[in-house]
């Protein structure tokens, strides 16, 4: 089989920006199995998300950080063209950017706790996704997150976006120097990609890997 994210069916569900909200829906939600998308403001995000779920799913704000909401959104996997219904749905999470944020402190502490709900409350089945600007990979902000993730048991993805803009060599070796140092500082890193958003550079096996997952999680809930 080969199975592919059927982009047709993203389907927005929820924008959540209310703590008990978001609680309620995770409380009802224990093994839902999915994707977080996080990273800082303006690394191409959203356009991640479009590239791998259909265009236009992700709103792009011209403003950075100005999305204060956990957006949630379900998908469904396709083979041969076809919908797998004998497959569940599965879920997405775009969560607001982090490390530059041009909302009031009221704004900013409603996002704290927001995000952490989301991570002390969401499935153990759920893959992070973490988004860098190839550009300017490892930023303060970025290594920050990621010590916040040591408490958490979550498998992630790191996805050097925008290599496109790399346009000397020595930038990419630098780069990719960078992979064993961030696999070795951060053990719950498992796959590290180079990619570009915009003109689809290794989308594809970001998708395939995807897909793996979520196999994998399907199967563990199955065998339990």
């Amino acid at each position: 089989m080969a199975y592919e994210i059927a982009r047709d069916t993203s389907t927005f569900k929820y924008g959540m920006s209310n703590p008990a909200q978001l609680e309620e829906w995770l409380k009802d939600h224990p093994n839902a199995i999915g994707l977080g998308f996080l990273g800082r403001s303006n690394v191409g995000k959203s356009s991640t998300i479009n590239a791998l779920f259909g265009n236009k799913i992700a709103k792009i704000s011209k403003t950075p950080g100005r999305t204060r909401e956990i957006n949630i959104f379900t998908f469904r996997l396709k083979d041969d063209g076809k919908i797998c219904e004998d497959l569940p749905e599965f879920y997405f999470y775009d969560l607001p950017g982090y490390g530059h944020a041009v909302v009031s402190k009221e704004m900013s502490k409603n996002w704290e706790v927001l995000i952490d709900l989301f991570f002390r409350g969401i499935s153990l089945h759920t893959l992070m996704i973490n988004i860098q600007d190839a550009r300017h990979p490892n930023q303060k902000a970025d290594q920050d997150f990621h010590q916040y993730l040591r408490a958490y048991n979550y498998e992630t993805f790191l996805l050097f976006n925008k290599i496109d803009k790399l346009k000397k060599q020595k930038e990419r070796a630098a780069l990719n120097n960078l992979k064993p140092i961030l696999s070795k500082e951060f053990k719950w890193v498992k796959q590290i990609y180079f990619t570009s958003a915009e003109k689809k550079d290794g989308i594809d096996q970001v998708e395939g890997a995807i897909i793996s997952y979520l196999l994998r999680q399907l199967d563990l809930i199955q065998s339990m």
